[in-house]
């Protein structure tokens, strides 16, 4: 039995404008792609997003890689990417989460993705690290890595300093693959629900976007109409011949904010051309 349950809360990170500096800081990239608590109980393998939902049914590839790990007993903290010629694609992560499984499988085979590692809450014999610092808990990672993660390109461990140096170095180095920099306190627990071991500093750039269309949320799939709810919105540039082109997506609006989206925007749908 592992020593905390399914519904446990990820530790979460404070938005601030400028990296600390100092000691007592590690540093690390904030990937570009869903975060994800990985349980390993024997058979039982669970996959669990920021917000408790259950991700293995939308990225089987992972739960395989998962399984195919030696250790039967642990708890992960990291982060789904899907890779791409040009970096990561956060587009291709929000296309799995679909109501149909012939069309997930589809896409895992398409365009697997890839689980990086960057806390451990557990370790292999199930015995819990939660209430040891991060620079423990680090260490036993890097341990974890080296003894089972060689040679596996589905699962590995992010990089981390305790220079800023080196993550001012990593927008050049990881390019398209990044959101940002997180920094967390080396001498605390494991945060659980809360911003107070964690920060980040998000690297934004602006435009004046078009809006061309829309995603439901998964949990519309099954609602009427009237009651559905946006999961993202389809943003597009015009180029100088005047063609529109998808650019990217917008997701971070509240439930409530969501919904009211949904019914402003249905009213405007249109048939393609």
């Amino acid at each position: 039995m592992l020593p905390i349950d399914l519904e446990y809360e990820p530790m979460e990170a404070l938005l601030i404008d400028k990296l600390p500096t100092g000691e007592g800081w590690q540093y690390e990239p904030k990937w570009d792609g869903f975060r994800c608590l990985v349980f390993r109980d024997g058979e039982a393998v669970s996959l669990r997003s920021k917000s408790g939902r259950v991700l293995e049914r939308y990225f089987p590839e992972i739960e395989s890689y998962v399984r195919a790990l030696k250790p039967q007993k642990f708890i992960l903290d990291g982060e789904i990417v899907v890779p791409t010629d040009k970096g990561f694609s956060f587009d291709l992560l929000l296309q799995r989460i679909h109501p149909a499984e012939s069309r997930i499988k589809k896409l895992a085979k398409e365009t697997p993705g890839v689980l990086i590692l960057f806390d451990i809450l557990a370790d292999e014999d199930g015995q819990s690290l939660l209430e040891q610092p991060l620079e423990s808990r680090r260490e036993k990672l890097a341990k974890f890595s080296a003894n089972y993660l060689l040679n596996k390109k589905q699962i590995t461990l992010s990089p981390a300093s305790a220079n800023v140096e080196d993550a001012e170095k990593w927008r050049a180095l990881f390019q398209n693959k990044l959101d940002g920099i997180v920094a967390k306190r080396l001498d605390l627990p494991y945060q659980s629900g809360n911003r107070k071991g964690m920060v980040k500093v998000k690297w934004i750039r602006t435009a004046d976007c078009v809006i061309g269309g829309f995603r439901y949320s998964a949990d519309s799939a099954k609602a009427e109409k009237g009651d559905k709810s946006i999961g993202s919105l389809l943003l597009g540039l015009y180029d100088q011949e005047g063609a529109l082109n998808h650019v990217g997506f917008c997701s971070s609006f509240s439930a409530k904010e969501k919904k009211e989206l949904a019914k402003k925007l249905e009213p405007l749908i249109e048939k393609p051309g």
